[in-house]
């Protein structure tokens, strides 16, 4: 009986050096992996339930590493390709500010031609303040930093009196405008000169990229109010559309070597700071900028 005991001890014993030399060694594979392969999932050679819940957590975290990995590489080409992008739209303008001084410093100009290099210069500087002022206004937005108040806004008395004071602009773009605007409609609550901002910038967009027609838009649909700005726009194709609201976004089409991006960029940004949303569509050669305002109240008229 003592003999049996012992011999079953001994092979107890037996079991568990195995045991435990294999885990062991398992346990030494896995740190080679480590070492070798960083980065590659952790696999062990025999089952053993606790070491492998162990090694799920490692190749989870390794996981999770490999996608910071991704996404620093992601961050650092795009801000790589910003900074491009920032150098050429600020570079542009300067260029062509330093060549027309480089033409005023002659002594062979009229009159008449050095007021007219003044005026361009002036206007790309202008062109040039505008530019950084935009830099600024969308790193704030992007920062929360950018102060918005909330109370209740009447689109319609901003639309209304930005579509005048752009007439203008659009009869001497040579542009077929057409402006309905629902009235009496509710208030939605926003900034007021954020509101402005947004609508602004969406018609200097549609002048900038619009090639003949502009349609400016007011109605309810439900709860919510939508202001429609739509342009005609033949070379945009779908694609682009999925990236107008991108900052710097490149595409030819849209910038032809002109415009930064930065002023859809602001209208998200100011959009979604504001609680309401945006969105950018592609139909039959029209691109359009859809605000959905969230009603606030009646505007009394």
């Amino acid at each position: 009986m003592l003999i049996t005991a012992a011999l079953l001890l001994a092979a107890l014993c037996a079991a568990l050096g195995l045991r435990l030399y294999t885990l062991e060694k398992d346990i030494r594979s896995c740190a080679r992996q480590l070492r070798e392969q960083p980065g590659t999932p952790v696999r062990m050679a025999a089952p053993n339930r606790a070491a492998e819940e162990l090694l799920a957590s490692i190749n989870a975290l390794l996981r999770l590493r490999q996608d910071d990995a991704a996404e620093h590489r992601r961050q650092e080409r795009a801000i790589r390709q910003q900074i491009s992008n920032i150098s050429h739209d600020l570079r542009t303008p300067l260029t062509s500010i330093l060549g027309y001084l480089q033409l005023l410093e002659g002594d062979s100009l009229t009159q008449e031609e050095r007021g007219e290099y003044l005026e361009i210069v002036r206007g790309r500087a202008k062109s040039l303040q505008s530019l950084i002022t935009s830099f600024y206004e969308l790193s704030r937005l992007e920062g929360g930093e950018y102060p918005l108040s909330r109370e209740k806004v009447d689109l319609y008395h901003i639309i209304s009196e930005l579509a005048a004071e752009f007439y203008n602009d659009f009869e001497e773009a040579g542009f077929e405008t057409t402006v309905e605007l629902a009235e009496n409609l509710p208030a939605v609550m926003a900034d007021p000169a954020g509101v402005l901002r947004v609508f602004t910038n969406l018609i200097r967009n549609a002048l900038e990229h619009g090639q003949t027609r502009m349609d400016i838009r007011l109605r309810r649909e439900g709860s919510e109010l939508l202001s429609v700005f739509a342009n005609d726009a033949s070379g945009l194709t779908e694609e682009d559309v999925q990236h107008v609201f991108d900052r710097f976004f490149t595409a030819d089409k849209m910038r032809t070597g002109q415009s930064t991006g930065l002023g859809l960029a602001i209208v998200k940004a100011l959009v979604e700071r504001m609680g309401h949303r945006v969105t950018a569509e592609l139909h039959d050669g029209m691109f359009f900028i859809t605000v959905y305002w969230k009603t606030g109240g009646q505007v009394d008229k």
